[in-house]
């Protein structure tokens, strides 16, 4: 369990949907503090214990500013690259497409390495449409799995947007539901818009392959998840 992780998603589900109510609420509570300072006269005790006032304003500061920043700055700063699509180098045919996600019984998620039989031949392409976590967690556009060579296989983003996020990893996961602790780590997501390719790690091959995942890794939450398709 992740007690961040629970709070973050908490804030997300419950808070997130009534920000403006609670931003009003927040303002009004704050004029309210203020004036009874005043009336209590804190601000003429902070005037008279200048040094104090001064050390409990740095420490507020030192300990606080950091961390709004790594938690909050995430939700105005974005990045976009674009990139050209995967080549696949094969000059083999592509096999016939699965009518669904390969979520059989039994179906294992393992990196493994290709047969001299497959050398020439590859998978056929699948993709499918992002979608957040909730109203917060947003995620858009698509994700396609490519083996673009025998055995080398590559994450195609189009058109993607997510929320950006403190630590957000890309997971190719066997689960068409989002995050398992089967999936195979992609690496550090490019950018949170535009169109660009991830590859999997050298040897990866994703079988049972069912989603894409956009996760937090820091806080072990998801932000979106592409369930994979024909």
């Amino acid at each position: 369990m992740n007690p961040i992780g629970d709070l973050e998603r908490f804030l997300a589900t419950n808070l997130y949907p009534n920000r403006v109510p609670i931003a009003l609420g927040a303002a009004v509570a704050i004029i309210v503090l203020l004036v009874v300072a005043r009336r209590r006269g804190w601000y003429a005790a902070a005037r008279r214990h200048p040094g104090r006032s001064l050390a409990a304003l740095a420490l507020a500061l030192a300990i606080g500013g950091p961390s709004a920043w790594y938690l909050g700055s995430p939700l105005f700063i974005r990045t976009a690259l674009d990139e050209p699509g995967p080549t696949a180098t094969s000059t083999g045919l592509p096999s016939p497409a699965p009518t669904g996600p390969d979520t059989a019984p039994g179906a294992t998620f393992t990196a493994v390495t290709p047969s001299p039989a497959s050398t020439g031949v590859l998978a056929a392409a699948r993709s499918g449409t992002f979608q957040g976590a909730d109203e917060f967690h947003f995620g858009s556009g698509t994700a396609t799995l490519i083996e673009t060579a025998p055995g080398i296989w590559t994450v195609r983003f189009e058109a993607f947007s997510v929320r950006n996020g403190p630590d957000l990893y890309v997971y190719v996961s066997p689960d068409a539901t989002g995050y398992s602790s089967d999936a195979i780590e992609v690496g550090r997501l490019k950018a949170t818009d535009g169109n660009f390719n991830m590859d999997l790690p050298a040897g990866a091959v994703p079988s049972g392959a069912a989603s894409v995942v956009i996760w937090c890794k820091q806080f072990a939450v998801q932000f979106a998840v592409a369930p994979l398709g024909a």
